[in-house]
């Protein structure tokens, strides 16, 4: 969107910062990121200088972008990029020609699924102040562009109306103005109607849930209509713009609190309008650094691995069959990624094809599978977060839950990394370990200078977690809650598979792969030290575990045992 771009609009956008309130409580997403990849080289005729990806139609044949380069009518033109097949190279940019460009700007496009409407924005004469949002159409999908029309006064306004997107059906128009009435800077607002063949609607903004008192814009609306993407410079990202989802359970439903995709896609940047490919698969979006535009994409990824034990096995037939027909969201992956909001056949079929394949799970943080016979590391095999085993740890390399594990003395053996996992609060996360022994009072994973993660209740020796909700300060400040503790023991000398979840709302225990304990937190307490194993992250005299630990999971998102 080239509100960087506008000299005017970025003195509005950096003015409304302290603007900016309370986040909203998170809501969270069942896909993932894979990593995202620079598109320059797969578009060498693109020229980031001076053009941009708008959009791309549903078949993937036509690529269209708004450009400055020479041969164009006014100061951006709306160009198209086509080719024969998506296995095929793109052509060289076409001006769409006079008859959709003006002398004005016109840029930000959105074609329609049916590829037979391309929405975009133009200060040309004639509008109602502004960019206005202007529609052009074509009979069939080899006719020419027809002379476009504004949306009216329903849509547009004196102010600006940006960067428009439709829904699959044609029945839902959103898009960005920094009108009166909204609730910051920028925010998102949303038109409807009731058949294809019908004006727009008056426009209405999304409401509190979704806008904040800092920026929304450059929304993007799914293929199914459940989710919508957008960036936005409200507190708690990652740099000044990040791409944030927000979702609803259906068509007529309400539109969720939004939740930051993470740090895969958003970084110290600004991250910014994010475009969904037609079948799921991909999210397409802009990197601004320095005043340099890139272009990325990043593929949306199934989670397959349901309980985070490393498989698909017949846990995860079964978690389906005991969620038949409901809104179940770990087993709900098709026929997008998010699933449609209830297991069926559709998701039965994709879990199938995964079966006794092996997992490549890009959530999974860190793994210590505890098998090494000799030495002092313990590799972490989804990362670089080996950790050094010292003091009365010995490896035991027969008798593990899953092959062999580390032997604590319960007197001074434990495992350290050098740099930091993870940090709690940052965003939801799961932390999975099989132990045996152990006593009250001992831990099995904390953090240096931080919380113990995973422990035994020194009273009852029950699992525990002392991960816990930031204090507040000011007039109405609140101290740091408490820990939560299950009545589940574990320090009764038999393998239990321990876990704590966090989901962005809520603390959640498991014991063999059975809920103990849940309550509702705001936030947990952030801690950006190294991860101990077996032990207390201040090495107390007390907390070192005296028994096994194996197989150690840790996933950037909650995992439901």
């Amino acid at each position: 969107m080239k509100l960087f771009k506008i000299p005017m609009v970025v003195t509005s956008l950096v003015g409304l910062r302290f603007l900016a309130g309370l986040d909203a409580p998170p809501a969270r997403a069942d896909f993932t990121f894979g990593s995202p990849v620079n598109l320059q080289s797969a578009f060498p005729l693109l020229n980031t200088v001076n053009e941009d990806i708008d959009c791309f139609s549903a078949d993937g044949l036509e690529m269209y972008i708004e450009s400055t380069r020479s041969g164009g009518y006014g100061g951006w033109d709306l160009w198209v990029c086509k080719r024969t097949s998506p296995e095929d190279n793109w052509g060289p940019p076409e001006n769409l020609g006079p008859t959709v460009n003006s002398t004005s700007w016109d840029f930000n496009a959105f074609i329609t699924t049916d590829g037979l409407g391309l929405y975009f924005i133009s200060n040309r004469p004639g509008g109602y102040g502004d960019f206005d949002l202007y529609v052009t159409r074509r009979a069939t999908r080899d006719s020419a562009w027809g002379p476009p029309t504004n949306l009216g006064p329903a849509v547009n306004t004196s102010y600006l109306d940006d960067v428009p997107s439709v829904s699959a059906d044609g029945l839902e128009l959103y898009f960005t103005s920094n009108r009166p009435g909204g609730y910051g800077g920028y925010d998102l607002y949303v038109s409807k109607r009731a058949a294809t063949s019908d004006p727009w609607g008056l426009a209405a903004d999304l409401g509190p849930a979704v806008n904040s008192p800092a920026n929304e814009e450059a929304a993007c609306i799914s293929p199914d209509g459940l989710l919508l993407f957008f960036s936005s410079d409200r507190p708690g990202g990652s740099g000044d713009l990040d791409i944030y989802v927000t979702r609803r359970a259906s068509r007529s439903a309400p539109w969720q609190p939004p939740v930051n995709v993470g740090p895969v896609i958003n970084g110290p940047s600004i991250e910014i309008r994010p475009i969904l490919a037609a079948d799921g698969s991909t999210l397409y979006f802009w990197r601004i650094s320095s005043g340099t535009y890139t272009h990325w994409q990043a593929p949306i990824l199934l989670i397959v691995d349901f309980n985070g034990d490393g498989k698909v096995d017949g846990k995860e037939v079964l978690a389906l069959a005991q969620h038949w027909g409901q809104n179940y969201a770990p087993g709900d992956i098709a026929p997008y990624a998010w699933g449609d909001g209830v297991v069926d056949a559709n998701d039965l079929k994709v879990l199938a094809g995964h079966v006794g394949q092996e997992v490549n799970d890009p959530t999974l943080v860190a793994h210590w599978a505890l098998d090494e016979t000799a030495g002092t590391t313990a590799a972490d095999s989804a990362g670089s977060n080996n950790l050094t085993v010292t003091g009365g740890a010995t490896w035991q390399p027969v008798g593990g839950k899953i092959g062999g594990a580390l032997a604590l003395d319960g007197q001074s053996g434990y495992a350290a990394s050098a740099g930091s996992v993870l940090n709690p609060a940052r965003g939801p996360f799961s932390v999975i370990a099989w132990v045996k022994g152990g006593a009250p009072g001992q831990v099995i994973v904390s953090q240096g200078q931080g919380a113990n993660w995973l422990r035994a209740d020194e009273a009852t020796g029950t699992l525990r977690t002392d991960l816990r909700q930031p204090a507040t300060s000011g007039r109405n400040g609140q101290p740091a809650g408490p820990p939560l503790t299950s009545s589940a023991v574990i320090a009764d000398g038999n393998w239990h598979r321990v876990g704590f979840v966090w989901d962005g709302s809520q603390r959640i225990l498991y014991v063999d792969d059975v809920e103990v304990a849940r309550d509702s937190a705001a936030g947990l307490e952030p801690s950006t030290g190294g991860l101990y194993l077996g032990v207390a992250g201040k090495l107390t005299p007390g907390t070192f575990w005296s028994g096994l630990i194996d197989d150690i999971r840790i996933y950037s998102r909650a995992v439901q045992p």
